[in-house]
Order: structure tokens, then sequence, then C-alpha cells
């Protein structure tokens, strides 16, 4: 396969390239107590939190740093350098991450600890869901013989995300033990607002009257409707490439709106809102307002910048939730 092709290129490149630095002064990198490379924002803001102040004398790499969808990424030579250097490499686990076992098996620190999300959240997680309504692609009905694929999003769930944490604390442990201490009382701390929110979610829908979510667009939030018993229709699952809804599709989640009375149609971040708009315009009162939730996975360095975190992102869809459900 072209790609597997390209990666192999990729891993050569990568080897011939950390012969170069061994053999060179060390940089900042090198000098580096602790190395960390994570594949999309939230790992890498759970690391920064965990670490606390320790951070500033770590190597913490964020692969998608440019804002890219996980779903698009594929690795340069540069990245995978870092990651057959790191001490710790955490990345999702799912169908996107495909080129991540021949990374892994070319690494050059043998000793390198790696984190799976989908592994570690174990029978936590779940299969892509087809929901009635949704626009499907012929290769996803193929896909689906081939057998299960699971959702990747597994970061919107704020239960998965103390998981995920404690799992990320528990290897800097390993790694790092004269700092240990500080790592599990970062946790404790981080794990207290992961709670907090949690619990203001939960109450917000156990008070809500309407507990279905329309989504015009892809639906990255199966863990996180499951975490507060909600149900949903979207237009493609959250995994999906498609772009362009059918009539059907258009029409069946405009008779979900007018069925359930809902005001609110949904979108995720960087949406051109066409699909949700043809939906509004195919209701009876055609008068429903679009709201954007944030799925998290890919926050650029500018917006890092600005002082956006995991936390702020994952209040900011509490706050757009409750403005429409409070």
């Amino acid at each position: 396969m072209p790609f597997f092709k390209r990666l192999g290129a990729l891993l050569l490149s990568a080897v011939m390239m950390l012969s170069v630095v061994g053999c060179g002064a060390a940089g900042k990198s090198s000098e580096a107590k602790v190395k960390v490379v994570c594949t999309i924002f939230p790992e890498y803001e759970w690391t920064l939190e965990i670490m606390g102040d320790l951070a500033k004398d770590a190597d913490i790499t964020y692969l998608l740093d440019n804002g890219i969808d996980l779903h698009n990424y594929q690795p340069t030579a540069e990245d995978i350098m870092k990651i057959g250097s790191c001490d710790l490499f955490i990345y999702v686990g799912g169908e996107s991450d495909g080129w991540v076992e021949d990374a892994i098996k070319e690494a050059t620190n043998k000793k390198m600890k790696v984190i799976n999300m989908l592994e570690v959240i174990g029978s936590s997680a779940k299969e892509e869901e087809v929901k009635e309504g949704m626009q499907v692609a012929e290769e996803e009905h193929e896909e689906e013989e081939e057998g299960p694929e699971y959702d990747e999003h597994v970061w919107l769930s704020l239960r998965n995300a103390k998981t995920l944490c404690t799992k990320i604390s528990d290897e800097l442990c390993a790694i790092d033990k004269d700092n240990a201490k500080t790592y599990k009382a970062n946790l404790a701390d981080y794990t207290e607002k992961l709670d907090a929110l949690d619990s203001d979610f939960k109450e917000l829908f156990d008070n809500a009257s309407e507990k279905t979510l329309i989504f015009g667009d892809r639906f990255p939030f199966r863990y996180f409707t499951d975490d507060y018993r909600l149900d949903y229709y979207a237009a493609f699952a959250g995994c999906s490439a498609e772009t362009e809804a059918s009539f059907e599709t258009i029409t069946f989640l405009a008779g979900k709106l007018d069925e359930l009375g809902a005001d609110t149609i949904y979108t995720i971040e960087n949406s051109d809102s066409r699909i949700a708009q043809s939906v509004i315009d195919s209701t009876k009162s055609k008068d429903q307002k679009i709201a954007v939730l944030e799925s998290v996975q890919s926050v650029s360095k500018e917006q890092m910048d600005e002082g956006v975190t995991y936390l702020s992102l994952m209040q900011k869809n509490y706050d757009t939730l409750k403005a429409d459900l409070g």
C-alpha cells in the first residue's frame, strides 16, 4: 500500500536523523528529563496538568498543533523521530492511528512506555454507531463486514478523562520516580476539576426537559451522551468522511426537530453549517438556531497561546448546552 511504503521511508529517514543527532551536541530536547509525545490536544493538555511546573523542564510534543483533524493526520519523519526517542507516547488507538504500530516497532528507545487510550478504557470503548437517518457511505458498509470500528472520541467523556489522566500519572511516576508525589498531587487537583464539571453536566441534563441532541454534522459525542443518558440524531457518524448529506437524511433530521419541538440544531467547530441550515429550511417553522459544540481534538498553537484548555472547551460546551436546555 502506498501509505505504508511512505511510512517505511519516513521511518528510515527518522532513524538516520536520530543517528546524526546522537553524534552531535545535545540540544534542549536531549537534555529534557522526561520526553512525552501526544497525538491529540486532550492528551497534551492532561500531561501538562499532571506535570505542572515540571513540564517546563520536560520535552512535551503535541503532533497535531497545527489544528489538523486526527482522521487526516499522517506523520512526518520528524514526528517519527520524536516518537522513537521519547519516554512516553500517548495516542488514541483507533483506525486513524493505523500508522502507529510500525512507528513503535522502529523506536530507538526500547524502554518507551505507550498509552493506547482505547485500550486503557477497556470495556468502556464503544463501537462506531450508525443511527436511524444517518448518511452512510458504501465503504462504511464494507468496513462493518470486516469487523467493528471503535469510536475514537473517548476524550469527550469527562469520566474517561479521569481514567486516562490516572494512567498518564501512573506512567510518569514510573518514568520519573523522584517526582511521583508531585504527579499524584497534580492528578488529584485536576481530578477535582473534572469531577466538578461532570457534576454540573449531570445536574443540567437531570433537570432538562429535552434529552435529545440533533446534529447537522458529524457526531463525535457518543461517549459524552452515554455518560448522561442522552439520545441523539446526526447526519454522520463521528469518524465519517462524508461531507454531503442526502435528501433523506436532511428530511429525517428536519422531521425530528419538528417532532421534538427542538429549537436548536448542533454542529461541531469549523463547520460551514450548510447541512444544519438545510435541515432548518426543511422544518415547518424554519426558525431554529445553530449552536456549536467543541470536539476538542484539534486545537492549534494559536488557540493554546490564547489560553484554550481542555477544561475551557468542555466548559464552553456546558455553557452552550445550558443556554439551549437550561
